[in-house]
C-alpha cells in the first residue's frame, strides 16, 4: 500500500480472485535449507545424546574428552550424510530411502572411529561392549529421528509451506510453454499462484493451463504486498530489453527473487550462468536480501542483543518514563504508524517527546530546531535518542530489527511531496525489516529532513546497507551508534 493510499484511507485495487489467492498465501514459505539444517541438527543431537548417555553405564568416569568422542562422531556422520545427499528436500519426505543413506553414513564413520580408538587405546576407561551398544542404539535413534523428520516434512509439504510461491509476469504462448515445462520437470518445489499481464487481448487469455490471470504489473506490486510471494518469473523474450527494464523499475522494490525465463530463448549461455527450477533455466535479475539462515542469524542477533540492552538500559528507561510523566500531561509512550517490512504498517513506540495535545501522529509537520511542540524533557531525550529505547520491545516483537533502514512515518514528506515521490525507488528500502539504528544514521543522516537531497542520501545509505548486510556489519553499526549520536547536531 502506498503512502498516498494510507493518507487517503483507500485500499489497493485487486480483483476479488487476486485478493482471495493473496490472502490464502499470507504465511511465508519455509526455505528448504532451513528444514534440511534443522533435520541435521535434530539427528546430530539424538545421536550425540545416546552416545554420551551410554558412557556412564560403561565408563568409570565421564571425562570431557570421552564425551567429545560420541559428539564428534555424530557430527562426522551428519557431514557424510550431507555429502551423500541425505538432506535433500526430496529425500526428507521419504523415510526409508533417507534412512538407508543415514545408515551408510553412521556405519562407515562409526567403523572408522571405533578402529582408531580401539587400536590406539583412546578410551581406556570404557568397556568394549559400549561400542556395540552405542552402534545399535545409534541405529535406532537415527531411525526414529528420520521418521520424525519425514513426518514433519510431509506435513509442511501438504500445507504448502515448503514450496516457493511464484507469479508469472507475461501471458500468452511463452507463459503457457513455461508452465508446461515447470510442471513436467519442476517437481513439487514451486507453487504458481497466477499470471499477471498488461495486455488485454487474445494474446493474454484469462486462464492458462489452469492458472488465472490476476491483473497487470501494478496489480502485481499490490498482490506481492499482500501475499508471501517468493519469486516473480518474467516470461518475456530476452530481446524485449526496453519492456523488461520498464517492468524491473516497478518490481525491484519488492522483497522477492526476480527471474527472467530462459526456457524459450534461442540464446544459450554457459550452464553456470543460469539458475534452475527442475530443468527449466532462468537468468537471475534480483535476489531477495537476507533469507534462509542469514535471516535466522539476524533474528537471533536481534533477540539476544535487544534482551541484554533492555536489562542494561532499564534504569535509563525508567528514569525517562518518570521524567516524561512528571513534566507534562499525557501518556508516557507515543505510538506512531510507520512503514515496516514490505510496506506493512507497524506501530512504533517511543517515549513521548511532544506535548500530548500537539503530538503529530500523522507526521504532517517536520520537527525543527526550537520546535514549540517539543517539551523540555522531550528535547533532551530526542537529542540523545533515549526516546527511541522503547523500540527495543518492537525488536523482540519482530516488527523491527536492531539495525536496518529507519522506519519512516507513513505520511513523511518534504516540500509538500511524499518521500516516495521525491526518491525514485524509495520503497526498495523496505525489502528488509526497518531498524532502531542504521547505516544512514551513523553517517550523519539523522534528524530533520527539509530538502530532497537529505532523503535521497538516506535512501542511498539504506540501499547500501541492504546490499552489503552481514552480522559483523550490524555489530559495527551498533558499536558506532552511541558515539555518533553524541556527536550529531541535527536531531531536535
Amino acid at each position: 500500500m502506498s503512502a498516498k493510499e494510507l493518507a487517503t484511507g483507500s485500499e489497493p485495487h485487486l480483483t476479488t480472485a487476486a485478493e482471495t489467492v493473496a490472502r490464502n498465501y499470507r504465511d511465508a514459505s519455509i526455505a528448504p535449507s532451513l528444514v534440511s539444517g534443522a533435520a541435521a541438527a535434530f539427528e546430530w543431537l539424538c545421536l550425540s545424546a545416546v552416545g554420551v548417555g551410554l558412557l556412564p553405564v560403561f565408563s568409570v568416569s565421564l571425562a570431557g574428552l570421552t564425551a567429545a568422542v560420541p559428539i564428534g562422531t555424530a557430527f562426522l556422520t551428519l557431514l557424510v550424510a550431507q555429502a551423500l545427499g541425505a538432506n535433500d528436500l526430496s529425500l526428507l519426505r521419504r523415510h526409508s530411502r533417507r534412512f538407508a543413506k543415514l545408515l551408510v553414513a553412521w556405519s562407515s564413520v562409526f567403523g572408522f572411529v571405533s578402529v582408531l580408538l580401539i587400536i590406539g587405546d583412546g578410551l581406556p576407561d570404557v568397556a568394549r561392549l559400549w561400542f556395540v551398544v552405542w552402534y545399535v542404539v545409534g541405529v535406532l535413534a537415527l531411525g526414529l529421528a528420520s521418521a520424525v523428520t519425514a513426518s514433519v516434512t510431509r506435513r509442511l509439504t501438504r500445507a504448502g509451506r515448503l514450496q516457493k510461491r511464484a507469479v508469472i509476469l507475461g501471458g500468452g504462448a511463452m507463459a503457457e510453454s513455461l508452465i508446461t515445462a515447470l510442471e513436467e520437470t519442476g517437481g513439487n518445489e514451486l507453487a504458481i499462484l497466477g499470471i499477471f499481464d498488461d495486455r488485454n487481448d487474445d494474446r493474454s487469455p484469462e486462464n492458462q493451463q489452469g492458472f488465472p490471470k490476476l491483473g497487470n504489473t501494478s496489480d502485481l506490486v499490490d498482490f506481492a504486498r499482500l501475499a508471501a510471494v517468493d519469486v516473480v518469473i518474467v516470461a518475456l523474450p530476452q530481446t524485449a530489453e526496453v519492456r523488461i527494464l520498464q517492468l524491473l523499475k516497478k518490481l525491484w522494490v519488492l522483497p522477492v527473487d526476480i527471474r527472467l525465463s530462459a526456457h524459450s530463448s534461442k540464446l544459450r549461455l554457459r550452464p553456470r550462468s543460469y539458475s534452475y527450477i527442475g530443468r527449466v533455466p532462468f537468468l537471475d535479475l534480483f535476489d531477495r536480501p537476507i533469507t534462509g539462515w542469514s535471516q535466522v542469524s539476524k533474528r537471533l542477533f536481534d533477540v539476544t542483543i535487544a534482551s541484554l540492552a533492555i536489562v542494561a538500559l532499564s534504569p535509563v528507561m525508567l528514569g525517562a518514563a518518570i521524567a516524561v510523566k512528571a513534566t507534562s500531561k499525557g501518556p508516557i509512550l507515543f505510538r506512531q504508524p510507520r512503514y515496516g517490512f514490505n510496506n506493512e504498517v507497524i506501530s512504533v513506540m517511543k517515549f513521548r517527546s511532544m506535548y500530548a495535545d500537539q503530538a503529530d501522529i500523522k507526521a504532517e509537520k517536520v520537527v525543527t530546531r526550537g520546535d514549540p511542540r517539543v517539551t523540555p524533557v522531550g528535547r533532551f531525550i530526542r537529542k540523545t535518542s533515549i526516546d527511541e529505547l522503547p523500540q527495543l520491545f518492537n525488536v523482540l516483537k519482530g516488527d523491527l530489527s536492531l539495525v536496518g533502514p529507519r522506519p519512516h512515518a507513513v505520511n513523511a514528506h518534504t516540500e509538500h511531496k511524499l518521500w516516495e515521490e521525491v526518491v525514485d525507488g524509495y520503497f526498495a528500502r523496505h525489502k528488509v525489516k526497518p531498524g532502531v539504528t542504521g547505516w544512514a544514521q551513523i553517517n550523519g543522516w539523522r534528524g530533520e529532513v527539509d530538502t530532497p537531497d537529505k532523503i535521497q542520501a538516506r535512501v542511498e545509505h539504506d540501499l547500501y546497507y541492504i546490499e552489503n548486510w552481514s552480522v559483523l556489519f550490524d555489530l559495527y553499526i551498533l558499536m558506532l551508534t552511541p558515539v555518533r549520536i553524541l556527536n550529531q547536531e541535527n536531531a531536535y
